[in-house]
């Protein structure tokens, strides 16, 4: 941690809050990252990012931001080139990472270039209404159940899975409150899992067994509504597989210092099947009861400790 000496006497500021349907999961993931830092001895202010963010960072001449927005403004490239621009250290991903990781179609194109197994899907742009012979084609190519969602979103905002025909047009409705982009996508029947990855290693394979019908944003934020089994209850083989191709997607999309990958291990009457990556998360929640701590935890990387090491890769990126 010694490249961590540098800022004990440089402000670091924690971007947080923002104007994102995520806005209360980033006010609780910056709270506790600031908690952190200042209990490691770091000069710390948290600000909750507005529309006036330039004019704030010039006036808290912060020496590296924390960076602790999810969704819109935050996790897509532009508070990252903002501090390009000023001249700011950040931690996560750089523009291009930030930017091809929120745009799931982006990143699902990128994942097919690079043979990295995902969903297949549709996009239908714009909100439009979409004819009964257009809903009947999607429906035939992928089957029911499928699931619709905004192609920009974070935390499972937007997101529908359909099981009956009926239920199609109510899904596109409410994608399109987020987006005027949406994604139509196989849904993978088996297992959810996560892999975090620090630097370039993950970290175990967890498991997600939501108690909500899939892994929706309640199930998420509200503890005890989802159960994490670390190491995810799979064979040895599709562990260490898992892990790789988490790691594939994480470089695909030139992503850097700390993500989470998504994926669902297909699941069928002869077994496990082939495994799919969903999306890479590049600013994850980091409560104390968030996936990516949980999985540090597992390895023996405490909260605290995480926290400092995110500091790290971002000293390491910016000399």
């Amino acid at each position: 941690m010694s490249s961590l000496k540098v800022l004990k006497n440089k402000k670091i500021g924690v971007l947080m809050g923002g104007w994102s349907s995520e806005r209360e999961i980033s006010l609780n993931t910056g709270r506790a990252i600031e908690q952190a830092l200042a209990e490691e001895g770091f000069k710390v202010k948290g600000i909750d990012v507005d529309r006036n963010i330039a004019a704030r960072l010039r006036k808290e001449n912060i020496g590296l931001a924390f960076i602790a927005l999810h969704g819109a403004y935050g996790e897509d490239g532009k508070i990252q080139s903002l501090l390009e621009i000023l001249g700011i250290p950040y931690t996560g991903s750089g523009v291009l990472g930030s930017a091809l990781a929120m745009d799931k179609v982006k990143a699902k194109e990128i994942f097919a270039f690079h043979k990295i197994p995902t969903p297949r899907w549709h996009v239908l742009k714009r909100n439009r209404k979409v004819e009964h012979k257009e809903q009947l084609k999607i429906i035939k190519e992928f089957g029911l159940p499928l699931v619709v969602k905004p192609s920009d979103q974070g935390s499972t905002v937007g997101i529908s899975i359909v099981g009956k025909k009926e239920g199609l047009r109510k899904a596109f409705r409410e994608a399109w409150r987020y987006t005027d982009k949406v994604i139509i996508e196989e849904y993978i029947p088996g297992m959810e899992i996560t892999v975090g990855i620090i630097g370039n290693s993950p970290l175990p394979v967890m498991e997600i067994v939501p108690k909500t019908k899939f892994y929706d944003f309640s199930a998420k934020y509200t503890d005890g509504m989802a159960e994490h089994v670390i190491p995810a209850r799979l064979p040895s083989s599709y562990l260490v597989g898992a892990q790789k191709l988490a790691l594939r997607a994480h470089q695909a999309l030139e992503c850097s210092g700390v993500t989470r990958v998504d994926l669902r291990v297909k699941k069928n009457a002869k077994g496990w099947g082939k495994m799919y990556v969903l999306e890479v998360n590049t600013i994850p929640g980091m409560t104390r009861i968030s996936l990516l701590p949980e999985a540090a935890r597992a390895v023996g990387i405490g909260f605290n400790q995480l926290v400092l090491e995110i500091l790290r890769l971002a000293t390491s990126k910016s000399s």
